[in-house]
């Protein structure tokens, strides 16, 4: 019998729970930070912010790492959390897209900590390769092809303006880049075997907006 991989095994998870494994983690490292050993499914769930019923079902998928009347033991659900997701090995990023939320993304402390590794900042614009941003040298996106295969880059953020970021796509699947973080307001179109995650902040402002539009409503008719 063939044993499986972690790829093949995360890829049996359903994605809802995967997309809420990173959220447990942010709970465990902030309980490891308050100095918790163990905690309840209950305390657990109250720190990520979801029902206790669900999170045991979605650490079900990974294994039973808790114990009847005691809990999980933090520190090693986090690790166990961490393996799954992949974040206990040093991923190299690259973003492309200086500008203002380039930058913002460049400065972010989170990545290092949460196991992902800018290696290069690369943009079009020839005034901008003056500049060191966080450390690191702003480079052509010419540059990308050579960077990708001394550093062994899979990970790409794509912080350009909407009309430059699909032939960014293109250019980072092209040289072998197959997960893309994609913040430009516009939808990717990409092969298969290449991940796409958009985050599109106006989008959220604006669910936000009809909530709070929602709760004004249902306060002006009390």
């Amino acid at each position: 019998m063939t044993a499986r991989t972690s790829h093949e095994t995360a890829r049996e998870i359903p994605e809802a729970t995967v997309a809420r494994l990173p959220i447990y983690l942010r709970a465990l490292n902030t309980l490891t930070e308050d100095g918790t050993v163990t905690c309840s499914s209950e305390d657990l769930a109250a720190a990520a912010g979801v029902n206790s019923a669900k999170l045991r079902k979605d650490l079900s998928y990974l294994g039973s790492y808790g114990t009847r009347g005691v809990g999980y033991d933090v520190a090693y659900l986090r690790y166990q959390i961490a393996r799954e997701i992949g974040v206990t090995q040093d991923w190299p990023v690259v973003i492309v897209g200086i500008g203002n939320l380039g930058h913002a993304l460049a400065n972010y402390s989170g990545f290092r900590s949460r196991g992902f590794r800018v290696v290069a900042l690369l943009d079009a614009d020839p005034e901008r390769h003056t500049e060191i941003v966080a450390g690191v040298d702003v480079r052509p996106f010419d540059d990308l092809t050579q960077i990708v295969r001394e550093q062994g880059v899979a990970i790409g953020v794509i912080a350009t303006p909407a009309a430059a970021a699909q032939s960014v796509a293109d250019k980072m699947v092209e040289v072998g880049i197959t997960s893309i973080l994609n913040f430009a307001p516009t939808v990717l179109t990409v092969g298969p075997g290449v991940d796409v995650r958009k985050v599109d902040l106006s989008i959220e402002l604006q669910i936000l907006a009809y909530h709070e539009q929602r709760k004004a409503s249902a306060e002006a008719t009390a």
